[in-house]
């Protein structure tokens, strides 16, 4: 049998939701390596609703849930009924989901706080010793939760390339070690068991992100 793979989503479309091509690639890589993927997302409301042609918010009310299952197909779980003991790994998307729906880092920055089912979630996978793989802005949940760990959200110089570089720093102030790699590289945390990979911090073909999540899911299955 194939290893198990929590997969945790923040909604669906990148600027109020997990990326989709992100979670796509997880899925995808994950088939191929011969795992089984297990979608799960909190039943919680959303920041905001963004309409993704003008990138401004709407009056709109969704839940986080519900809007996983599009990319889910419809088979989706309450993040609340996850139980670790039956699960090899977990690994968490990327897109603005994360920092707005599973922990408030784009509004507080450094001083954000992680939702209780996505922190709980994260501290029962590392107590028991299984991997955690985190792509584009996830590395910030390890962060406010692994003390000292080590991750990559590429590389800590501001251009046009690296746009959201700045993000490097407030990790670093958090206590964490920054590693600078490139889109198509991961940073593996040997001690923490944390596997991490830029993605969409980088702008740069998609199938170079594609390629730097499929890394990341092979160093999560080692580790399992």
């Amino acid at each position: 049998m194939g290893k198990k793979v929590a997969v945790v989503l923040s909604g669906c479309g990148v600027y109020d939701g997990s990326e989709v091509h992100e979670a796509s690639a997880v899925m995808v890589h994950l088939s191929r390596d011969g795992a089984q993927a297990e979608l799960y997302a909190p039943d919680i409301d959303q920041m905001h609703v963004v309409n993704h042609i003008k990138g401004e918010p709407t009056e709109e009310k969704r839940n986080v849930l519900v809007e996983s299952a599009r990319i889910a197909r419809g088979n989706v779980k309450d993040l609340a009924t996850l139980k670790v003991k039956e699960l090899d790994a977990l690994i968490i998307p990327g897109g603005f989901g994360v920092a707005k729906n599973l922990c408030s880092w784009a509004v507080d920055g450094k001083n954000c706080k992680v939702s209780k089912p996505v922190e709980d979630t994260i501290k029962a996978f590392h107590s028991a010793k299984k991997p955690i793989g985190l792509c584009c802005i996830s590395p910030v949940l390890a962060a406010k939760i692994i003390p000292g760990c080590e991750v990559t959200v590429g590389h800590d110089a501001e251009c046009e390339k690296w746009p959201y570089a700045k993000t490097a720093e407030g990790l670093k102030e958090l206590g964490c070690k920054h590693v600078n790699k490139n889109v198509d590289e991961v940073h593996v945390d040997v001690k923490n068991k944390l596997v991490t990979t830029s993605a969409f911090m980088c702008n740069a073909p998609i199938h170079t992100i594609y390629d730097g999540v499929g890394k990341m899911v092979k160093e999560v299955l080692k580790l399992a």
